[in-house]
């Protein structure tokens, strides 16, 4: 077994509201300082990736969400040293009253398409998802557990 330690697990939501307005979130700290990005954050031990999702939304910016499915996965290694893993849900926002996590952030909205393009503070990969015509999703499906001999509490298969 490796050091878990250097393989990191975050999660992401593109957060797409009926007039087709994005959330998106401004951190105060990292690399994304400043810039718009998307909500996101890292994987507990006790929850599932799309369970993550949900908490870290519902946590920076006050938005519960019903999460319809992943959308992509960023991996990256950092200084030869850190496995820096994301997988991207597309997400409906449930209520739209954005409240954001003030220690984390600076700011938090529901943004056009056209804005964030413009915007010179949107991250590299706001842009890149925003010129994507349509996102391929793969949904969670009611797929079989693997029985009790690998004694998970939770188990789902995105297909």
């Amino acid at each position: 077994m490796g050091k878990r330690e250097n393989v990191w697990l975050a999660v992401a939501g593109i957060v797409v509201a009926e007039d087709g307005k994005w959330l998106v979130v401004k951190k105060r700290y990292g690399g994304l300082k400043g810039k718009w990005s998307f909500p996101a954050g890292f994987v507990e031990a006790n929850e599932t990736v799309d369970e993550a999702v949900v908490r870290e939304i519902l946590e920076e910016t006050g938005i519960n969400v019903k999460v319809e499915g992943l959308v992509g996965v960023r991996s990256g290694v950092i200084k030869d040293k850190i496995s820096d893993n994301m997988l991207l849900f597309l997400c409906t926002p449930l209520n739209h009253d954005v409240v954001y996590q003030e220690s984390e952030l600076s700011d938090a909205a529901f943004k056009t398409l056209e804005e964030l393009e413009l915007d010179p503070d949107s991250s590299l990969l706001i842009h890149y998802c925003a010129k994507l015509t349509n996102l391929s999703v793969l949904k969670e499906t009611d797929a079989m557990n693997p029985g009790q001999v690998f004694n998970y509490s939770s188990y789902k298969l995105f297909f």
